[in-house]
């Protein structure tokens, strides 16, 4: 998992100008944070990666079309929400095992 860093980074995705959410990830992690960012009324783009040669990759690079936001700052200013209704915490945008309801800076003494 890509960890949530501050950095904003913009790139072309499928055509249009993007904030990445996060490079490098499955399939899997792809859907997961896809359906969670369009819950919270995002525009999702992804798009496979290329190796340098231009063969595909197994990869993706995930983004959406506000690129004014920042995901690392939408989760730590609990900005966005599971679709279950709760507050998104760190924890569960990283997929950890850790329990959902925990806040992030009390995760260090589980």
């Amino acid at each position: 998992m890509g960890s949530l860093k501050g950095k904003h980074t913009a790139a072309e995705i499928e055509g249009v100008r993007c904030t990445v959410v996060q490079a490098g990830i499955t399939t899997h992690r792809r859907d997961f944070l896809k359906s969670i960012l369009e819950h919270n009324g995002f525009t999702v783009k992804a798009e496979q990666e290329k190796a340098k040669d231009g063969s595909p990759l197994d990869t993706f690079v995930l983004g959406i079309t506000d690129i004014t936001a920042n995901p690392a700052i939408l989760v730590y200013q609990q900005k966005l929400r599971r679709p279950d209704g709760g507050l998104l915490t760190p924890a569960y945008w990283e997929q950890s095992p850790a329990p959902a309801d925990v806040p992030y800076w009390h995760l260090q003494s589980l």
